[in-house]
């Protein structure tokens, strides 16, 4: 306390000149309309000024936090390209080893190419119109193929055009088998979307999982073994309970089919000549 009075008694007039000057910027901007929105644009300014540069200060103090945060966005973005270009080179092998397995399969079949004139998938017995007939050595009971996949089989011919039943007809049964493990069954359309069908009387003792590949058995003249059909997308049990149904999702879109093949298989003739003659 001492010492506190000592200094104001030795700054007395200092603190008495400081304490007017105060009183008198306070009338003189309290009571005098000009001084005063001076004084309070220039406060503003100075308040503001200030403020900016408080901002300013945080900000670059801020930016720490910011980086790291932009150095784990830029990991994340780099595992995530990395993760995409080996999705995409995964599918580019996978479509090279169908058409290698399809090129394989097709050694000793002739093909003549066709297009579709005429298609339908809504119907529960669909057809195909292709533009080549008996006159380009397509006869019934040849199998149809597109770039990817099977189609069906020809069902009839005129000179210049043929009739196809497709994979989406009720009356379409296709031998296939899962490539994977070789486990066979019978390739059949329920009537439901273009894109699924129905591969039954897989044993339940059968071996596959969820994304196995679906090809041709080759236990027909028709199409030869490990034409790639589709890929395993559910299962559920027969209506007897002795077999496993497999939902195929095919790799035909029969909705943009426009481009097909027709093979025959040069020794078709003496295989169903052998097997007729059992009947």
């Amino acid at each position: 306390m001492r010492n506190l009075l000592n200094f104001l008694l030795k700054y007395d007039y200092w603190l008495l000149f400081i304490f007017l000057e105060a009183v008198s910027f306070t009338l003189l901007f309290r009571f005098n309309h000009y001084q005063g929105s001076v004084f309070f644009t220039s406060a503003n300014r100075v308040v503001g000024y200030v403020d900016e540069m408080v901002y300013e200060v945080s900000s670059y103090f801020g930016l720490r936090s910011v980086n790291r945060k932009l150095v784990d966005r830029n990991v994340a973005l780099e595992l995530e390209v990395k993760r995409l270009k080996e999705a995409l080179k995964e599918r580019e092998t996978d479509t090279l080893l169908i058409r290698q397995m399809q090129r394989d399969a097709l050694r000793d079949y002739l093909v003549v190419p066709a297009q579709v004139v005429n298609n339908s998938i809504t119907r529960s017995n669909n057809f195909i119109t292709i533009d080549k007939g008996m006159s380009d050595s397509i006869h019934a009971e040849m199998g149809v193929l597109n770039g990817n996949s099977i189609v069906g089989i020809v069902y009839q011919a005129s000179a210049h055009y043929a009739l196809v039943l497709p994979l989406l007809n009720s009356r379409s049964n296709i031998s296939c088998k899962i490539q994977r493990t070789d486990y066979f069954g019978v390739l059949k359309w329920d009537g439901g979307s273009s894109q699924y069908a129905w591969l039954q009387d897989i044993p339940r003792h059968s071996e596959f999982t969820l994304g196995d590949t679906i090809v041709t058995s080759g236990h027909s003249a028709v199409f030869p073994e490990g034409i790639p059909v589709g890929i395993v997308d559910d299962r559920k049990d027969s209506q007897d309970g002795l077999s496993y149904l497999l939902k195929v999702r095919l790799l035909t879109d029969f909705a943009r089919l426009t481009d097909v093949s027709v093979i025959r298989y040069n020794g078709r003739a003496e295989q169903a000549a052998l097997e007729d003659s059992i009947h």
